[in-house]
């Protein structure tokens, strides 16, 4: 049984159909990433996934619980990082994280082991009776991520978990959750704009207008771009493109002396052009596909901060 099963899941707000008969599945265990640009139905989704919106119809279940049916359940089941803070700042980190646990009932013989044993983890138990207000921005989110798995939930949502904070600190966060996912057979729901770190997904769906457009692993997302790119600077774009396309049956496209043309399997397709292209050559540069390159493929748009609850709000969403 899969840990998140979605099957033609649909959301209107009054005319607006935000989300358009999504289907997807998560399997335990999983780090899943779920992309959108602005407005795209990201949101949307992931609050009826988290019983935050009900859905016009079709069916998600959590950890086998209906997202409807089962509300109380699927809240149990699952941890939530919010991309805004919402740790309360005149609470010390251990207040903040026994508030939690006296929230969702955890047993107060078990509250104190729960909380030493996540502090410890992200590396905030020397700094547990200080106020979180003197928290940096990266100690703020891991006590966030600590509180949303207090309650032993089995799926953590990450709402762009490290948005706005260093690279050095994105970095440690991601070891955390690294370890997290090890330890604890923890499946991750994830959102970013950082095509870097959805690279840490197993899989990544890419919602576009309401609806899925692709789901695959990254390597797999990168490889259907078209492979890599290799650009050629050479005297004469334009006798360097005739070759490229009498002999190696690429579509090169020229842009005064520069030649750009895709191919699969780049490192080993160079040495060989090297050695017998008849063409002087000034310059040769080779770039893999990334994530971006798929991003922009499938939606002919950038990756950007936001998401859709304004295009929700102005459709009538309170």
């Amino acid at each position: 049984m899969a840990m998140i099963d979605v099957q033609d899941l649909v959301r209107r707000f009054g005319r607006l159909e935000a989300v358009r008969g999504v289907s997807f599945d998560v399997a335990a265990g999983e780090v899943f990433g779920f992309l959108g640009p602005n407005g795209a139905g990201k949101t949307t989704t992931i609050d009826m996934l988290c019983t935050l919106l009900r859905p016009t119809s079709g069916s998600a279940s959590i950890n086998g619980f209906d997202v409807v049916r089962g509300r109380d359940d699927v809240r149990r089941s699952i941890g939530l990082v919010f991309q805004q803070p919402t740790l309360d700042e005149t609470l010390t980190a251990e207040q903040n994280l026994r508030f939690h646990a006296y929230a969702y009932g955890i047993p107060a013989e078990a509250r104190t082991s729960r909380i030493r044993d996540l502090l410890t983890l992200v590396g905030l138990w020397d700094r547990r009776t200080d106020s979180v207000r003197t928290f940096s921005g990266g100690m703020k989110r891991r006590l966030e991520i600590a509180r949303g798995l207090l309650h032993h939930p089995s799926v953590l949502f990450l709402d762009e978990p490290t948005l706005g904070l260093d690279p050095q600190t994105r970095r440690r966060i991601w070891d955390h959750l690294g370890e997290l996912r090890a330890d604890h057979d923890l499946t991750i729901f994830l959102t970013t704009h950082y095509m870097d770190e959805a690279e840490h997904c197993d899989r990544i769906a890419i919602i576009d207008h309401g609806r899925i457009v692709a789901i695959d692993t990254p390597a797999r997302l990168k490889d259907n771009v078209g492979g890599d790119l290799i650009t050629l600077t050479t005297p004469d774009g334009e006798m360097a493109a005739a070759e490229l396309r009498r002999s190696y049956d690429v579509a090169p496209v020229v842009t005064d002396r520069t030649v750009s043309f895709h191919v699969p399997a780049g490192e080993a397709f160079l040495p060989g052009l090297v050695r017998a292209f008849g063409q002087p050559l000034d310059a040769i540069n080779l770039r893999r596909p990334t994530l971006d390159d798929v991003f922009l493929e499938l939606t002919g748009r950038e990756i950007r901060d936001g998401d859709d609850r304004a295009a929700a709000a102005t459709a009538g969403r309170g």
